[in-house]
């Protein structure tokens, strides 16, 4: 939306489908009043275009059904007309497009190389958005040379290549790109100028609707079409396939003076080879001294002047080297096709690193002892082997795969040996290790980064990126195929080295295009099919094998009623026991069972395109007491949704029963969640946990699981997000207030911290792994977690409420409270009045309250009998006796 527009009228026009009639009148007038005859919105995009202009008519009618378009389609058009391109949206009208600015290219680079033969081989995506390319292009795209201030261009033959992941990778239903794909090999014999130093632009030629549409080129993140490319040709010849400022492929044909081809260690002097190519380069320049080149080709240069910081952890210096020309000019040293990479050791841990980029610059660093890895393998059975030098602490040192997303790690032990200084180390993408010993999981799909992390350092902040030896670079990238699964190893920032693990969903389901064709075509399909006699369940998005699902599950499997157990799964991060079979999560196989299933058990919301089918049970299971306000009743705060409110009436007519924890929360459930359908105050089958008659001895086997000492208290602590505390969308950051080091010192000698980050929560978490703080933010099932517990720590968190059938304490670390409660969330009821435990606002407080929870709970014992009365009935351990025989009652009738 432009920032013309107030934000209260442009939050007018979003949610104007979910507008009464008064509040319609009111934000037409402010609309008319904003768009005067001088100020229109001719310069907004296609789609708000089209909403003002119909605004601006008074026909509001047609805005919602545009709005509701555009809610699916998010700047999603149909384009029509050849000569004068118009975007269509259907049921409503149509808006003439102004060209590229209304139809702008997206391209992408996927790989850059130079081919044996010398060519070079350039392939990629580039398509005008809104325009679908979902069939083999009739005509055809053309390449153009041109060469630096020179008007003429020379054209090329570019080939059509099917890339399905350009659709995927455009985020988008509407339209498919899978023809969208270009490759082409560039012969060097064949740029503009003869064979003269220059450089020489590359783009392409798109047909499209109101003509011919022109494309640049524009340069990758990662991979090899992320980073320049250089081809040493003739002496002091160079062709460099690189990008200019706005990152634009372009070719450049470099004649250089003289080239750096060696270096090696005299004693405290860095001793440096040049190689001339008929100019007398006398001088090199590196920082603000010079240094001669001798007849010899040496330039002689002091460590010492290259030892820039201090700290063994400080920031990398870089330092540049210039050749000086005899014509008074200078340029940047570049390497020869067989320079070797190397470093040398300086005082207080550092080290000066010489290497080489994408344009083959000699690249000097000051900077910390970093691995460099020389040998990179896959094994045929999909282990990584990694190998390399490292003149830093190595011994005791682990090998951390940190996810560059969710800022996961996974340790992994590292082989070091100091008389050499080579590391090896091993990585099981498919075999990671999990909390169970006998239980492995794949890796996440996502990118995982490099580093070391030195013996005793509990934090990623002094962690060592690993990177990869210059000559090495053209390996990449690394592949192996797992059949259901891909990993590759591929760079970023050149030598950064990161493994990347790709989604199991195939081909046809990845991506929101293919999602959609399977919501709109194959599920309707599926639907006509006959109804399996099975159970479709969906605990957290397919996160767990958990929660009120799992309590239900196990009450069919111990009645023995004979259903197939079909159980969502994302990203095969989840182990499910034997006999059911896990779905992962949005395949083909996961809509197909769920379109089929008799029987379907869900925690979460299954989204407002579902609909459920005739002879099916939908039971809604539901995951906490709210504390917080939720649903419609946030309708007149700013956290309010009114789109998603709307749809709440729509998504809870699906399921046949909602499932209530107690008496507070059924009047809330009907009334936020708009619940017209059978709400059931059985409580959570989840809950019966802590009256089973195994919950000491499965609380042992937990404490055995992760390698808990006998004898020493848990305490569990399980905070909630803070809306304001964000890396970007529903990431959220580690809002840690708890001096976790003043806590070990306190209590670390007969006590331990269990540490449970919302999943919404980011951020590693600091000592973790060293024997006091155990994060346990991945162990399947908390529920488990509570039987383990001494003391429960936690701040708005509806665990509060699980936890209080347990009896044991709890304390409130309540450090923002009036800001949460007052300006992020509202509460149902005073929370400082009926907290069942102390609300604490510092780590001090927090740490003596663990230290002296006996008399803290004794005095806190009247109010926490009452908040089980008020928040924790029923509590029987037959909740989930209670919603199965519900369940099967229905599906029966």
């Amino acid at each position: 939306m432009s920032d013309t527009i107030p934000e209260e009228l442009a939050r007018g026009l979003r949610y104007l489908p979910e507008a009464n009639e008064e509040e319609r009148a009111a934000f037409l007038t402010a609309a008319r009043a904003h768009w005067s005859a001088e100020n229109g919105p001719e310069r907004l995009a296609p789609p708000e275009r089209l909403a003002w202009t119909l605004v601006r008519q008074g026909r509001l009618d047609d805005v919602v059904t545009l709005l509701r378009f555009q809610r699916e389609h998010p700047g999603g058009f149909q384009v029509r007309g050849l000569r004068r391109a118009r975007a269509v949206f259907p049921d409503v009208g149509q808006v003439p497009l102004r060209g590229a600015e209304d139809l702008p290219v997206r391209t992408k680079l996927t790989e850059l190389e130079w081919q044996p033969d010398g060519r070079l081989l350039v392939r990629g995506w580039a398509y005008l958005a809104n325009v679908p390319v979902a069939e083999r292009p009739r005509l055809p795209r053309i390449g153009l040379l041109w060469r630096k201030g020179s008007r003429r261009r020379a054209p090329f033959t570019v080939r059509a290549v099917r890339m399905p992941e350009a659709t995927a990778a455009s985020k988008q239903a509407l339209h498919c790109y899978d023809w969208s794909g270009f490759e082409f090999l560039l012969d060097p014999e064949k740029l503009p100028g003869g064979g003269k130093p220059g450089v020489c632009h590359i783009g392409l030629v798109l047909p499209g609707p109101g003509g011919p549409h022109g494309a640049q080129l524009v340069k990758n993140v990662v991979g090899s079409g992320g980073h320049t490319q250089v081809r040493h040709t003739t002496d002091g010849r160079r062709l460099v396939a690189g990008f200019d400022s706005k990152g634009r492929l372009q070719v450049t044909l470099d004649a250089v003076p003289a080239e750096i081809t060696g270096h090696r260690q005299d004693d405290t002097v860095l001793e440096l080879t040049v190689r001339r190519y008929g100019v007398d380069v006398s001088k090199l320049q590196i920082g603000e001294h010079h240094y001669t080149v001798a007849e010899d080709g040496t330039a002689r240069i002091p460590l010492a002047r290259l030892h820039e910081v201090e700290s063994p952890h400080g920031k990398t210096h870089d330092w540049h080297c210039h050749l000086l020309l005899p014509d008074g000019s200078k340029r940047r040293a570049t390497v020869s096709r067989d320079f070797a990479a190397g470093a040398y050791e300086l005082p207080g841990g550092r080290e000066v690193a010489l290497t080489t980029d994408g344009p083959g610059l000699l690249k000097l660093h000051d900077r910390a002892r970093q691995p460099v890895v020389d040998t990179l393998s896959w094994t045929p059975e999909g282990t990584l082997l990694l190998e390399g030098v490292y003149t830093g602490p190595g011994e005791g040192a682990r090998l951390v795969l940190r996810h560059g997303g969710q800022h996961e790690e996974k340790h992994l032990p590292l082989s070091y040996d100091p008389a050499t200084r080579r590391f090896s180390a091993e990585v099981r993408p498919l075999e990671m290790d999990t909390y169970e010993p006998d239980v492995t999981l794949p890796l996440r799909k996502g990118r995982w980064y490099f580093s070391f992390r030195a013996e005793g350092v509990t934090t990623h902040r002094r962690d060592v990126p690993v990177k990869l030896r210059a000559d090495q670079v053209g390996r990449l990238p690394l592949e192996h195929d797992a059949g259901h699964r891909g990993y590759r190893v591929e760079r970023r920032y050149f030598d950064r080295i990161y493994l990347e693990a790709r989604s199991p969903l195939g081909e046809d389901e990845r991506g929101a295009y293919r999602q959609h064709l399977l919501r709109t075509e194959f599920t309707p399909r599926q639907k006509q099919q006959p109804l399996r006699e099975a159970v479709f369940y969906n605990s957290f998005g397919g996160k767990q094998f958990s929660d009120s699902p799992r309590a239900v599950h196990e009450e069919l499997k111990r009645r023995g009623v004979e259903v197939e157990h079909l159980w969502s799964v994302s990203d095969g991060q989840v182990r499910v026991p034997e006999g059911v079979t896990p779905l992962e999560w949005h395949s083909k196989e996961w809509y197909e069972a769920l379109a089929r299933s008799r029987y379907v058990v869900t925690n979460v919301g299954l989204g407002d395109w579902y609909t459920k089918r005739e002879g099916q049970t939908v039971v809604q299971t539901w995951h906490g007491t709210p504390l917080k306000k939720i649903g419609a009743d946030l309708l007149g705060t700013p956290k309010a949704n009114p789109a998603y409110i709307a749809s709440l009436p729509h998504r809870f007519r699906q399921f046949d029963i909602t499932v209530s924890p107690n008496a507070f929360s059924t009047p809330i459930m009907k009334r936020a969640f708009c619940a017209e359908g059978e709400v059931l105050e059985s409580g959570y089958p989840r809950n019966d946990l802590f009256h089973s008659p195994e919950r000491v001895a499965l609380a042992s086997r937990v404490r055995r699981t992760l390698g808990i000492p006998e004898g020493k208290k848990v305490v569990l602590y399980a905070p909630t997000w803070r809306d304001d505390q964000r890396h970007g969308g529903q990431r959220f950051k580690l809002d840690l207030q708890v001096d976790l080091a003043a806590a070990e010192r306190e209590l670390g000698s007969d006590h331990v911290f269990l540490f449970r980050k919302h999943p919404k929560i980011l951020d590693a978490i600091p000592g973790a792994g060293e024997g006091f703080v155990y994060d346990v933010s991945g162990y399947p099932d908390i529920a488990e977690l509570y039987l383990l517990a001494d003391v429960l720590i936690t701040d708005y968190s509806s665990v509060l409420f699980d936890f209080a059938h347990s009896g044991r304490p709890m304390l409130f670390f309540t450090y923002d409270l009036e800001h949460y409660r007052d300006t992020l969330r509202g509460f149902y009821f005073d929370f400082t009045e009926r907290a069942p435990g102390p609300l604490i606002k510092t780590s001090e407080e927090l740490i003596a309250s663990i230290r002296d929870i006996e008399a803290v709970a004794a005095a806190h014992k009247d109010r926490y009998a009452d908040f089980v009365r008020d928040f924790c009935e029923p509590s029987d351990g037959l909740a989930t006796t209670r919603v199965v025989d519900r369940m099967l009652e229905l599906g029966r009738l």
